[in-house]
C-alpha cells in the first residue's frame, strides 16, 4: 500500500475497490525547490498529496509575505477554495524543497462523484477534517501566547524546525523572526 492509499484508508471510511478507483486517478509528479503548484489570482487545477518535500502557503499582506501553512509529507495541498468552488486562488503555494506528488488535476477530481458513490460524504470528511485544523489555529491565535504557540508547533511538527527557514514558521506562527529566536533561545537554556 503506497502513501496516499494508507493515507486515505486511515481516514476514511473506504471499500478497496474504491480506494482504487481513486488511487488511479493519482499520477506521481515531481517538482523543483521554488516553484509554483498556484499562485494567487490563477485558478489552482490541481489536488496534491506530498510523498517528500515542504511546501508553503503564503500571500501578500501590507507588503510583506505571510505564511499561511506549510505542508509535509503525508497531506494533501491546494487552494481547496479555488478547487471546489472554481474561483481565483487566494494563495501562492510554493515548494520549499524538491517535492514529488501524488496529484489529481480539477476535472480528474470533478469527476470522483461518478467513480465513487461514497465520494459525496468522503469530502464532506476530508472538508471537515480541514476544517477542524482550521479551528485548531484560530484557537491557538486567540488564545495562546507566542511562546505557547511555538511550544505547540514544535511538539507537533518538530521536523519543520531542521527543514524550513525560521522566517517562513515565524510568519505561521504570527510572529516576527527576532521573536521566534527569542523564545527558541529561551527553550533551550
Amino acid at each position: 500500500m503506497n502513501e496516499l492509499q494508507t493515507y486515505i484508508n486511515t481516514y476514511f471510511n473506504i471499500g478497496r475497490d474504491d480506494l482504487t478507483k481513486v488511487e488511479e486517478l493519482f499520477k506521481v509528479t515531481e517538482l523543483q525547490k521554488d516553484k509554483y503548484l498556484c499562485k494567487e489570482g490563477s485558478r489552482c487545477e490541481t489536488l496534491n498529496f506530498i510523498i517528500t518535500g515542504y511546501v508553503r502557503v503564503y500571500k501578500y499582506e501590507n507588503g510583506k509575505e505571510v505564511t499561511q501553512w506549510i505542508s509535509s509529507p503525508s497531506e494533501f495541498i491546494t487552494d481547496l477554495s479555488s478547487i471546489v468552488f472554481n474561483t481565483h486562488s487566494r494563495w501562492n503555494i510554493q515548494t520549499l524543497t524538491d517535492c514529488k506528488f501524488y496529484t489529481i488535476t480539477k476535472s480528474d477530481y470533478d469527476k470522483l462523484n461518478s467513480f465513487v458513490p461514497t465520494w459525496p460524504l468522503l469530502e464532506k470528511q476530508f472538508i471537515a477534517k480541514c476544517f477542524l485544523i482550521l479551528e485548531d489555529r484560530v484557537f491557538s491565535f486567540l488564545s495562546l501566547s507566542s511562546e505557547e504557540r511555538y511550544t505547540l508547533l514544535f511538539e507537533s511538527r518538530k521536523e519543520l524546525f531542521n527543514q524550513i527557514p525560521l522566517k517562513y514558521l515565524a510568519s505561521m506562527l504570527g510572529m516576527t523572526p527576532e521573536t521566534l529566536s527569542r523564545i527558541r533561545k529561551k527553550q533551550i537554556s
